[in-house]
């Protein structure tokens, strides 16, 4: 008895997780994915307008943004398949590796003014097959080198990363172009190459996607927040769609990820319009990187929105509110002309933008085993990003035939429409929260 009294007497109680701004791995890899998107969104400017600029074609500028996304899409489910078997940190790398391969071949040929419509399709192709593998492997290595009880504020803080790359990335890219058209590509790959930096430095305790052990054998997480094992052996042996097969047998989360494609397949296509838009009117490239910028000061403040809307609403609720608000802003971006009101509507059209990534965090991510973990977020995200190649491959047709005002007007047409179908869901008005 004395015995057991002193081993209680002298167990030392765990510690509290240090503060996020001291944990130097989750900083290091915040920093390499806010340089990452940045170059990324720099880039992303200047890409469209150079389109248009050897060719005078929206059709074929929106032609660039449908091969990036249904290389991503297709790439989606292999991604998942990957992560979830292999080293995370080596797959974020490849990652990056490619795509500042890629902007930097694409930088180099427009120096010494070789640069084609085939080379720019290609590099349309390499970046957005490489997106979901480095996403997926990034995400999880955050959830790797973060504890449990910090991880929303970490999710919020990646939003803010991303509000902070839409800020940076078009104004540079718009300012870059200007000075010399090559310049926004080179900044993009060196802004990849950082990004590789970063995940070699950061090596996680243990390896990041080890079977978890002790756990449940059903393959369901435990009420304290530990994943269960699948099986004896701790192998999961669902395959490729086992994510796929995860999310679409739940009714509210299939209304969630049905609703979430509508509004990419309208959002996506936004950044497109407006250049287009702009271009028309004859603005200079700063201020169509400027215009563009409004999108990330609105993600900005909508990180601030993430906790109270979360308290105050349930997610279907919540959802269908910010998917509804964004018909009207969608149809709005049509009728205003000039750089400060595009900056204005696309600020309020990315005010919920923040909520609803970590809605889908909570209700999704966080739900399934760590084996399947890298299966099921390239699976949501496989399912959410159909909305962008058809939405982005449409709108450049749409505004070939019908311009600017009539594109958009079309697009909040088809939003309205996603609205209404996930309104008439009985399970997604009554999803709650999950208690753990």
């Amino acid at each position: 008895m004395s015995a057991t009294i002193s081993a209680i007497e002298n167990e030392v109680p765990p510690q509290a997780p240090p503060p996020l701004r001291r944990n130097w791995r989750f900083q290091t890899l915040w920093i390499g994915s806010t340089t990452s998107l940045t170059g990324m969104t720099a880039a992303d400017v200047a890409y469209p307008l150079v389109i248009l600029t050897l060719t005078g074609s929206p059709a074929l500028a929106g032609l660039f943004g449908f091969l990036q996304a249904s290389a991503m899409v297709l790439a989606g489910l292999p991604a998942g398949q990957v992560v979830d078997r292999c080293d995370r940190r080596r797959v974020l790398i490849a990652a990056e590796s490619v795509r500042a391969a890629t902007a930097g071949t694409v930088a180099l040929l427009f120096a010494v003014h070789q640069l084609s419509l085939p080379v720019l399709l290609a590099a349309a192709v390499l970046l957005g097959a490489a997106q979901p593998f480095g996403g997926a492997a990034r995400m999880l290595l955050v959830r790797s080198v973060v504890a449990p009880e910090q991880l929303t504020a970490a999710l919020t803080q990646d939003e803010v990363r991303g509000g902070i790359a839409e800020l940076v990335g078009p104004s540079l890219g718009g300012l870059l172009y200007g000075l010399g058209r090559a310049l926004p590509f080179l900044y993009s790959a060196v802004s990849f190459a950082v990004s590789t930096v970063c995940a070699i430095v950061v090596r996680p305790d243990t390896p990041p996607n080890a079977p978890a052990t002790g756990g449940r054998t059903d393959g369901r997480t435990d009420a304290d927040g530990q994943d269960g094992q699948d099986g004896q052996d701790g192998q999961d042996d669902g395959g490729i769609f086992a994510g796929i097969r995860t999310l679409w047998a739940d009714p509210a989360l299939r209304a969630v990820m049905v609703l979430v494609a509508f509004l990419n397949a309208a959002g996506a296509p936004l950044t497109l319009c407006s250049i287009y838009l702009l271009h028309r009117e004859s603005a200079p490239s700063w201020s169509i990187g400027l215009a563009l910028s409004g999108a990330a000061v609105g993600g900005l403040a909508g990180a601030t929105l993430v906790g109270p809307l979360h308290r105050r609403f349930r997610p279907g609720w919540l959802l269908l509110g910010v998917v509804g608000s964004e018909v009207p802003l969608v149809a709005v971006l049509g009728l205003v002309r000039g750089p400060w009101l595009v900056s204005v509507v696309l600020f309020c059209a990315m005010l919920g933008i923040p909520t609803l990534s970590v809605l889908l965090d909570v209700l999704i991510f966080r739900q399934v085993p760590e084996r399947q973990r890298g299966r099921t977020i390239t699976s949501a995200m496989t399912v959410i990003a159909l909305g962008v190649p058809l939405g982005t491959g449409s709108v450049g047709l749409l505004l070939q035939y019908l311009g600017g005002t009539g594109a958009l007007l079309a697009l909040a047409g088809m939003l309205a429409c996603g609205a209404g179908w996930a309104a008439a869901q009985p399970r997604l008005r009554a999803a709650r929260w999950p208690s753990a």
